[in-house]
């Protein structure tokens, strides 16, 4: 397909996906939500690709956030629909089956934090910065905000960020715990695509499977947690995959994956 806002780029089994709207800091419009509902759909059903890293085009923005523009004109009905549809866009992302890694190289505000939050691992550059400053405009987080932040940093700090609408830097969102490592501007992508590159190197099912098992854990009381993962298991030991890698290990060589 081709896109307006995304530019997206394949480097064998990894997608590398731009958000391309450096004039408007990469700020989220409905089609740009729709674009990513439509390449996330597209990389699921992709069995050439096992991957993908999403940042943002130009030095200065990851995603600046939504369209406020476009916010101001909505009422209760249309901004029920609205966050309804990114809630879903970034459920698809979350759930994808297949790593995504957000390198975020600038802002991630409002929006762009809620969307680098949906992937699975945020790498930073030195100059990002995170934010969520939807109370400062009368609103509060429609993306998923509100439930992503606090599993990632805990409630306290995130009702700090969320009720404030203050930023963290690259540093502070490291430590307490967004991203997980930060890089100088010129190494976010390379390292970004690396990271994808090791994941992939382990079976396919075994990641689809893995990432499953954490969303549902957080949704599911830990006996019906335990139990799907249990379950996940199970099939993974009906697996070609599991006989090779078990085998490959007790042969003291490296396993061959074929995603079966």
């Amino acid at each position: 397909m081709t896109y307006e806002y995304l530019i997206v780029e394949r480097k064998d089994a990894v997608a590398i996906v731009t958000v391309n709207r450096p004039d408007k800091l990469n700020a989220l419009n409905g089609q740009t939500i729709g674009e990513l509902d439509a390449v996330f759909s597209d990389l699921a059903g992709d069995p050439a690709v096992g991957g993908a890293v999403l940042t943002g085009a130009g030095d200065k923005a990851f995603v600046a956030g939504a369209d406020v523009g476009a916010l101001k004109a909505e009422g209760p009905v249309g901004g029920r629909e609205l966050a309804a549809r990114g809630q879903g866009v970034f459920r698809r992302i979350e759930e994808l089956g297949k790593p995504v890694v957000a390198a975020v190289n600038g802002f991630a505000l409002g929006g762009g934090c809620e969307l680098a939050m949906a992937c699975h691992v945020r790498l930073a550059s030195e100059n990002a910065t995170f934010g969520a400053p939807e109370v400062k405009l009368g609103l509060m987080c429609g993306y998923g905000g509100t439930l992503r932040l606090p599993r990632l940093v805990g409630k306290g700090r995130a009702l700090e960020m969320l009720l404030t609408g203050e930023r963290v830097d690259a540093q502070e969102a490291f430590r307490i715990g967004l991203v997980n490592r930060v890089f100088p501007k010129d190494q976010l992508l390379p390292e970004a695509e690396a990271l994808v590159r090791r994941m992939l190197a382990n079976a396919p099912a075994s990641l689809r499977f893995t990432i499953e098992s954490v969303n549902a854990g957080l949704d599911l009381p830990s006996a019906q947690a335990q139990e799907r993962e249990a379950a996940l298991f199970g099939l993974l030991c009906s697996t070609e995959d599991m006989s090779e890698g078990t085998r490959a290990f007790l042969e003291k060589r490296p396993a061959r994956f074929r995603g079966r």
